[in-house]
């Protein structure tokens, strides 16, 4: 049967007209093909699932109500396009009382966003050209470099290695790259390492963004689930609000993953050129969440209950995966961690098995250990465990985690 014409006009950014034809898998769809291989082989058993990488519970029941009287608004019901003062001057109290950044001014220097990656693939629209550079880590999130490909523009990667604290070698980026990069992207605390960054590492970033003549863009996701401390904001650090924005979200400080909200903030005209590409692309995000969200932007105390949740269970977790010969350490914030990949390990049986990569070991447990894990070889085999896996409360953490200590204990790892 021959190919119906359509298959000829797809773009070639999206692979032309051998769109749809590839028989590559990816990743995640090959965890959830051996999830459901190994649950139709043990029908009976539990899958632990330490990848899920959203927050295992649901918004709490204040914000809920909050969206909840505002959805009855009329005054709400239209279209939201750039949002109200209501969101934005909740932003620039949160980034003052919360991240340390005073004299954000709300009306120019904060817009709202339907999520982080929403904002990630329209800012590429704003700044890229073809031919341009854009300066990102791996492993990370590709939302922002995928969006340049699409304008023309090419993406240096910069690999996290443990060595360097997960911190990219900026120094290490070839000279033909730099003289055409536009664009630094940056997220700290991270996914997938759950490294953190310092104000060091922030005023080193300043500086060579001023050096190179730099845009730069911080998701700061995951920026207020931290253990220890206070949260550090990129634009805390003198001079930030020259050369970048931060992006902001409620979906994993605040457990509003499906409600789709946070916003952008720093430079004013990277701020307004962002709202500029956003009026052609969408219309706003319901005013109705938009208050709830700055109803949480002014109720910091959620995020600190959340974090005190994570910080148990990842002490937990911790624990579980250093007697089974991880070496694993705490990360000060996020709620991921991320550890070397065995490179072979012996079954009770005495069978020794090599794994070539982290995808390898992420598979075999899933089919044999039925532990879900998210594997990435894109700067050495790691796999990242995450703590938002289910459990209605301490003491059911308590039996996830002596399973999961069960199921890897009579297993003998190498590193």
């Amino acid at each position: 049967m021959s190919d119906s014409y359509l298959q000829g006009l797809f773009a070639e950014r999206i692979g032309g007209r051998l769109y749809g034809k590839t028989t590559a898998v990816y990743k995640f769809e090959k965890i959830k093909r051996a999830k459901r291989a190994a649950l139709a082989a043990h029908p009976d058993t539990e899958i632990l699932d330490l990848g899920v990488g959203e927050p295992d519970e649901m918004a709490f029941t204040e914000v809920v109500e909050c969206l909840h009287a505002e959805a009855r608004l009329p005054a709400n019901r239209g279209y939201a396009d750039n949002g109200d003062a209501v969101l934005k001057s909740a932003a620039a109290r949160y980034l003052d009382r919360v991240c340390g950044v005073p004299g954000i001014n709300p009306e120019t220097e904060v817009i709202h966003s339907i999520g982080s990656k929403a904002a990630l693939a329209i800012l590429p629209a704003a700044l890229i050209n073809p031919g341009d550079y854009v300066l990102m880590t791996t492993p990370g999130y590709p939302v922002f470099g995928t969006h340049a490909h699409y304008y023309g523009g090419l993406v240096h990667q910069m690999p996290l290695t443990e060595a360097n604290g997960f911190l990219p070698d900026m120094e290490a980026v070839p000279s033909a790259a730099l003289q055409r990069a536009k664009v630094l992207v940056l997220n700290y605390p991270n996914n997938p390492t759950g490294a953190s960054a310092s104000p060091a590492f922030f005023a080193r970033v300043v500086e060579f963004a001023q050096r190179h003549r730099l845009v730069v863009i911080h998701d700061a996701a995951y920026a207020a689930l931290v253990f220890e401390g206070a949260p550090l904001s990129f634009l805390a650090t003198p001079g930030a609000k020259e050369v970048g924005v931060e992006l902001h979200s409620t979906s994993k400080s605040f457990n509003m993953t499906g409600w789709r909200c946070g916003f952008v903030a720093g430079n004013e005209l990277l701020v307004r050129a962002y709202g500029d590409v956003k009026d052609n692309t969408d219309s706003g995000q319901f005013l109705a969440i938009q208050h709830a969200a700055a109803y949480c932007f002014d109720h910091p105390e959620i995020t600190r209950q959340i974090a005190a949740k994570y910080s148990r269970r990842m002490d937990g977790l911790v624990e579980v995966l250093k007697a089974a010969g991880f070496q694993a350490r705490k990360p000060r914030g996020s709620f991921f961690l991320y550890v070397r990949a065995p490179r072979a390990a012996r079954d009770p049986g005495g069978r020794r098995l090599e794994f070539a990569t982290a995808e390898a070991v992420s598979q075999w447990l899933i089919t044999e250990k039925l532990i879900s894990t998210v594997p990435w070889d894109d700067a050495g085999p790691a796999l990242r465990f995450s703590v938002t896996f289910l459990a209605k409360d301490p003491a059911d953490e308590r039996r996830v985690l002596t399973e999961l200590g069960r199921r890897l204990g009579d297993v003998h790892f190498e590193f």
